[in-house]
C-alpha cells in the first residue's frame, strides 16, 4: 500500500488551490516531521520556511496559508502529478493496485530458484526499504533559524538536486528522473507481457502465438496516448483492483484445499546460483514505493503518523507476500511457472486470467501517463532549458507531433514484449536495475550527504 501517488485531475484543481491546508500538530526539532506545511518558494525550486507567523490568530494564519497557497506556482510531485490535500481519494487505491498487486504473482517463482533464502529476502527487503523510507522522508526536511523542524523540500528530485547542489544544481534530479522513467516504462512492458501470456495460456487451442496477444493488447492500450488525464479509467482500474485482491484470496484457497498435498520437501536450503539473481530482482521490485512516498507524507493529514504507517504496512507486506508465495510454491512446487494463475486447473484458469487481463489494461494508463509526463517536462516544459520546442499549442492542446511521441512510447513497449517476452526475467531486471538504487542506494546516499552532521 506504499507505491501510490495522488493524482490531481482538472475537474478537481480548482476547489482544491485556496483550500486551507490540514492543521499539523507541533513536533520537537529533533523529529524528522515538520509541525507546518511550508509553501512553495517563488523560484519554485523547492518550500521556503514555515508560513505560520508567530503571535498572528488562528483565522489570519489560516487565511495567510490560503492565499498564500492559492498564488504559489504548482510544484509537481513524483511522475510530474501534482498532488492534492486530501489522501483519501479512489486514486490511492488505483495506484496501490497499478503498482503492487499484479506484480506478486512472480513472487511464487522467486521462491522456486531461492528456497528458504527467498523468503529471508522477502523479511530483508521488507525492513530495508522501511528504514530507507524514512530516512528519505528525513531528507524533506531541515531546521530553521528558530530550531523549528520544517519541510523545505516536496519530491525526491528535489532531494536529489539538494544533495548536488551548488556545483552540479540539477544533476541528481536528472539522474532520478533517467531511473524512474525506466522503472516506469518497464512497467508498462511488464502489462503488455503478463498480457500475452496470461491469454495465450488461458486459450491455448486457439491459432494464436503469445506475440500476436501481445499486438492485441497494445491495440487496446493505443488510445492512452491521447490522454489528459487518469479520470476516465482510474474508477475502473480500482474496481479491477479489487478483483485482483479477489483473485488472489481465490489462489491461496485453493493451495490450502490442496494442503495434504504440499511438497515441504521441495523447499530448498540452497539456490539456484544462474536464476537466484532474477528472484531477487523481483523481490525488490515488488516493493519498490520510495518514488512516491514524499508526496504521500506530504499529503498526510497527521505526518506524525508516518512512521507507524510505514511500519505496519511493510509488516502487512511482509507477511501477506511471504504466505502467498510459500502455500503458492507448495502447492505446484517445481512446476510453479512464472505467472502463478498459469498452474491453475483449466476450468478456472481461463475466468482468473481474463480478470487479471483486464486488471493490467486498465493499470497501465498510469505508469504510461506518469512517464509522459517526466519525459515532457524534462524534455519539452522547461523553458530556456527545454531541449525540445513545447509539445503543447497556446490552446493547450497538443500537437500532433506530440501525440506522435506518445503512440511511439506505446509501440516501443510491444516490441520489448514481443523480443522478451518474460514476465520474470524482465520483472528481476526491473527491480535489480533502479528498483535497488531508488531504494536502497540513493536515499542512504541522500541521506549522509544531507544530515551528516546530525549523525
Amino acid at each position: 500500500g506504499l507505491q501510490m501517488d495522488i493524482l490531481k485531475t482538472e475537474g478537481e484543481s480548482c476547489g482544491d488551490e485556496g483550500a486551507e491546508p490540514p492543521a499539523r500538530h507541533p513536533v520537537t526539532p529533533t523529529s524528522t516531521l515538520s509541525p507546518h506545511q511550508a509553501a512553495p518558494d517563488s523560484a519554485g525550486s523547492g518550500f521556503g520556511t514555515c508560513t505560520t507567523t508567530p503571535g498572528a490568530g488562528e483565522g489570519e494564519q489560516a487565511a495567510a496559508r490560503g492565499a498564500e497557497r492559492a498564488s504559489a506556482p504548482r510544484v509537481p510531485g513524483p511522475c510530474g502529478l501534482h498532488p492534492i490535500s486530501h489522501p483519501r481519494r479512489p486514486w490511492s487505491a488505483q495506484v496501490v493496485g497499478a503498482q503492487n498487486g499484479m506484480f506478486v504473482l512472480g513472487l511464487p517463482y522467486a521462491i522456486l530458484h531461492g528456497g528458504y533464502l527467498g523468503l529471508f529476502l522477502i523479511i530483508f527487503a521488507a525492513v530495508v526499504c522501511c528504514y530507507t523510507g524514512k530516512i528519505l522522508i528525513a531528507c524533506l526536511y531541515e531546521e530553521n533559524e528558530d530550531g523549528e523542524v520544517v519541510r523545505v523540500r516536496d519530491s525526491y528530485v528535489a532531494i536529489a538536486n539538494a544533495c548536488c547542489a551548488p556545483r552540479f544544481p540539477t544533476l541528481g534530479g536528472r539522474v532520478v528522473n533517467v531511473a524512474q522513467i525506466i522503472e516506469l516504462v518497464m512497467t508498462c512492458i511488464l502489462y503488455v507481457v503478463v498480457s500475452g501470456n496470461l491469454m495465450y495460456n488461458s486459450f491455448p487451442g486457439l491459432p494464436v502465438s503469445q506475440k500476436s496477444w501481445s499486438i492485441i493488447a497494445t491495440a487496446v492500450l493505443l488510445p492512452c496516448a491521447f490522454l489528459k488525464n487518469l479520470k476516465a479509467v482510474s474508477k475502473f482500474s480500482l474496481l479491477c483492483t479489487l478483483a485482483h485482491f479477489v483473485i488472489n484470496i481465490l489462489v491461496i484457497a485453493y493451495c490450502l484445499s490442496r494442503a495434504r498435498d504440499w511438497a515441504w520437501e521441495k523447499v530448498k536450503f540452497y539456490i539456484d546460483v544462474k536464476k537466484f539473481p532474477i528472484s531477487i530482482g523481483i523481490i525488490v521490485f515488488s516493493y519498490t514505493s520510495q518514488i512516491f512516498l514524499p508526496s504521500l507524507e506530504g499529503n498526510m493529514q497527521q505526518p506524525s503518523e508516518f512512521h507507524c504507517m510505514m511500519n505496519w504496512t511493510h509488516i502487512a507486506a511482509c507477511v501477506l507476500k511471504g504466505l502467498f508465495a510459500l502455500v503458492a510454491y507448495l502447492t505446484w512446487a517445481d512446476e510453479t511457472k512464472e505467472v502463478i494463475t498459469d498452474n491453475l486447473p483449466g476450468s478456472i484458469r481461463a475466468v482468473v486470467n481474463i480478470f487479471l487481463v483486464a486488471k493490467a489494461l486498465l493499470s497501465y494508463p498510469l505508469p504510461f501517463f506518469a512517464a509522459v509526463e517526466v519525459l515532457e517536462k524534462s524534455l519539452f516544459q522547461e523553458g530556456s532549458r527545454a531541449f525540445f520546442p513545447a509539445c503543447y499549442g497556446g490552446d493547450g492542446r497538443l500537437k500532433s507531433w506530440g501525440l506522435t511521441l506518445r503512440c511511439a512510447l506505446v509501440v516501443f513497449t510491444l516490441l520489448m514484449a514481443i523480443y522478451v517476452p518474460h514476465f520474470a526475467l524482465l520483472m528481476g531486471l526491473t527491480g535489480s536495475l533502479t528498483g535497488a538504487g531508488l531504494c536502497f542506494l540513493l536515499p542512504s546516499l541522500f541521506h549522509l550527504r544531507l544530515l551528516w552532521r546530525k549523525l
